[in-house]
């Protein structure tokens, strides 16, 4: 029998090699292989055919665990994905088994306890104290310890020798310990036991078409599409109880890091008994963290897992259910190889696993609405908010009547929104201001000569950041100092163009001076746990005005908020991107969602230059149903997704002439025996046609199927000779196309 290996590594290569006699390999097991004249670790990807060869192939040196550590669901997964998104199985296996895993410098973190099997004898204890006093405080200290043991790092130091004895005289045991690296052990916060709440008929409604799914042979995908504050995570909860009972394992998928530590608490606090059996996954875990993570998974100890992206390959064991939080996120779209949707992948593997999966949305993407429509998945709605309390009243601030009041100066509070703040402050009453755009001001221009600074890698002005005093890139992260005269004219007049959150915190402060005021953004989350801490502040009411940019549009529930200020709310509304009317009424409606949560009624103050925007006023009545009908249209007449699938072809290089010279190549070749239902658009420069130094053009395509388009596309690639610095990049399904 042969098998073929991806070596770890970079670099992907992969080799066939014979299996010695009585060594039982399948697919997804860990061995060691001879590679040249050393050593090397790989994955089986398969086994191979033994076809006759002029030369012997090298043996398996051994297995490396006896058990194959990819499941062959998530074998099966793998192999879809590397078909429909067009790349490599070796990229699709570095995601199922992350390198945390496959590495041999991590393993498991273990400590030495000494352990005694019952109550010290009070005679020997009298005894020790006066020939041997140290050893008789050892003894008390793991007397009044529970289980009679403890580490010996607490044991006090200089303590080794009086160990050693007391062991060799059978006075205690030394016993080694595995010990789990915690991601959330350092938390303050207490989590308090929380009890099943009594469900509304809607909720009840959902959760028993959920249930009934259970005992189903074949399910459809559950698209549970409930208002803000309808109480979607209490049927995520009820649901996740029956299934706990049934004696299977739950994945709750969340589209942002950032979310995570909130979800983990809601689950520990209802499933308190077994907090121990609730795991995480993302990317901001240490490597110990994560090997330990998708160890306790692996072996069953975990039994619900909550992650961001790549928590879809967790490996549970008899998996039961999968929810997949705020479902329209476009988060869940992996940006590097394998460029898989997250969302997607859950619902194939819940059609794997055999296992229902509910999407859960106040703003559905409408690739799951079609679905709907279609009998795909099932509707499931919530329409009203589970405390009864109403929707918060949207009023829509028109900044261009602003600017004429202020004689044309821009402004970034307007009048409305500043009383409703000073009239929540009196009250007692939190507030939280959304803008999606970091730093102090979006640019530095030069009002003599127009000279804007941008930055030398990217086709983007670099931003002002005040707390560091520096010029920043937000595409490639380059750094620059703050001129002090315009680079190109010298003139000292140079002045800053825009703002950011940070010129809003700066602002608040001398318009609200009394008002306590925190800001979340990437820059101010910097440190590990900062934002689960000031969440935690707003929480209990430390902070007054909580300023911040997407990382806070979704998923938080804060009684005490009663206004909600958008600002700018067009930053999403004019980029060159059929979804950009989508995007902006999914933002501006879950932001709005985070007002009025509580017994308080809620207000939200929408500020925008383009206040007649289908977007802006579905929004502003909450009307989902309307926003989609028009905009579907919209989608049906120009053959856009959900009614056609969408990709991007992308080169890149940093000769500008080069990149676009080899995707005219790949165009006209694409041309030929082109698959029917497959369009092609032109080779047009990328909306950001120059980041990290490199020059981009992109093709748009777009069919009626899915796997023509991907084999088609990867076919003319293998034939097509590139220049060694140009990189053609395949995206399926493309969110991004900047």
């Amino acid at each position: 029998m042969n098998v073929r290996v991806l070596i770890d590594g970079p670099s992907e290569l992969v080799f066939d090699y014979a299996v010695p006699q009585g060594l039982h390999v399948s697919a997804g097991c860990r061995v060691r292989v001879p590679l040249r004249r050393k050593s090397a670790t790989g994955t089986v990807l398969c086994v191979v055919d033994e076809a006759p060869m002029d030369f012997a192939l090298r043996q398996l040196e051994c297995l490396m665990d006896p058990e194959p550590l990819i499941t062959p669901v998530l074998l099966r997964t793998g192999q879809w994905i590397a078909d429909y998104y067009g790349c490599g199985i070796e990229t699709v296996i570095r995601s199922l088994l992350p390198e945390a895993v496959r590495s041999e410098q991590n393993s498991a973190k273990t400590r030495r306890i000494a352990r005694l099997d019952s109550a010290p004898d009070p005679e020997m204890l009298a005894k020790l104290a006066k020939r041997a006093p140290r050893q008789h405080a050892i003894l008390l200290q793991l007397a009044e310890a529970p289980g009679y043991s403890l580490p010996l790092t607490d044991l006090g130091d200089g303590s080794s020798a009086a160990i050693k004895t007391m062991e060799k005289s059978g006075l205690l045991w030394l016993e080694t310990e595995a010990v789990r690296r915690d991601p959330e052990a350092d938390g303050s916060e207490e989590v308090l036991e929380s009890r099943a709440l009594t469900l509304n008929a809607d909720q009840q409604h959902a959760l028993d078409a959920i249930l009934a799914s259970l005992e189903s042979p074949v399910s459809k995908p559950f698209l549970l599409l409930g208002v803000t504050g309808s109480g979607k995570t209490e049927v995520y909860l009820q649901a996740a109880s029956h299934v706990l009972h049934l004696g299977k394992t739950v994945l709750v998928l969340v589209p942002e890091i950032s979310l995570t530590p909130q979800t983990v608490r809601r689950f520990k606090a209802r499933f308190a008994g077994i907090q121990e059996q609730v795991a995480v996954l993302h990317s901001n875990l240490s490597q110990g963290e994560r090997f330990d993570e998708w160890h306790r998974i692996r072996t069953g100890v975990a039994r619900i897992v909550i992650g961001a992206r790549s928590a879809v390959f967790a490996p549970l064991p008899d998996l039961g259910l999968i929810l997949v939080d705020e479902e329209h996120e476009n988060t869940y779209k992996q940006e590097n190889v394998p460029r898989y949707h997250g969302r997607d992948v859950a619902v194939l593997r819940a059609a794997f696993e055999n296992c229902p999966i509910v999407l859960g949305s106040a703003t559905p993407s409408l690739e799951s609405w079609h679905n709907t429509q279609s009998g795909k998945y099932t509707l499931l709605r919530l329409d009203e908010r589970a405390d009864s309390q109403s929707m918060p009243l949207v009023r829509i601030v028109d900044m261009r009547l602003e600017a004429a009041k202020h004689k044309g100066a821009p402004s970034i509070l307007s009048d409305k929104l500043r009383v409703a703040l000073e009239q929540r402050l009196e009250k007692g009453e939190q507030c939280i201001l959304f803008l999606n755009r970091r730093g102090f001001a979006r640019s530095l221009q030069c009002p003599k000569c127009g000279h804007v600074c941008q930055c030398p890698h990217c086709s983007v002005a670099l931003t002002y950041h005040r707390t560091d005093e520096r010029l920043v890139c937000h595409v490639c992260g380059h750094q620059a100092i703050v001129p002090r005269k315009c680079p190109s004219c010298r003139d000292p007049s140079i002045i800053l163009q825009g703002y950011g959150t940070q010129k809003v915190e700066e602002l608040l402060a001398k318009v609200l001076p009394k008002a306590k005021i925190a800001r979340i953004d990437a820059d101010a989350m910097r440190r590990k746990h900062a934002l689960r801490d000031t969440l935690n502040a707003f929480k209990s009411h430390k902070i007054d005005i909580l300023i911040g940019t997407q990382m806070i549009a979704k998923g938080l529930h804060f009684p005490n908020v009663t206004l909600v200020g958008i600002l700018n709310a067009d930053l999403s509304l004019h980029v060159p991107d059929f979804r950009a009317g989508e995007r902006t009424f999914q933002l501006i409606t879950q932001v709005a969602g985070r007002a009025g949560r509580g017994k308080l009624e809620g207000e939200v103050i929408v500020q925008t230059f383009t206040p007649h925007s289908p977007s802006i006023q579905y929004a502003r009545q909450h009307d989902f149903d309307g926003f989609s009908e028009q905009e579907m249209e919209f989608r049906r007449q120009y053959g856009f997704p959900p009614f056609a699938h969408c990709a991007v072809l992308t080169a890149r290089s940093n000769h500008e002439r080069r990149a676009e010279f080899s995707l005219q190549t790949l165009l006209l070749r694409l041309k030929e025996n082109l698959p029917p239902g497959l369009t092609l658009g032109e080779v047009l420069p990328s909306p950001l046609l120059r980041a990290h130094g490199q020059h981009r053009f992109q093709i748009l395509l777009r069919s009626s199927r899915a796997r023509p388009l991907t084999r088609h596309v990867q076919a003319v690639l293998d034939r097509t000779p590139l220049p060694e610095d140009v990189t053609v990049v395949f995206d399926m399904d493309a969110l991004n196309f900047s």
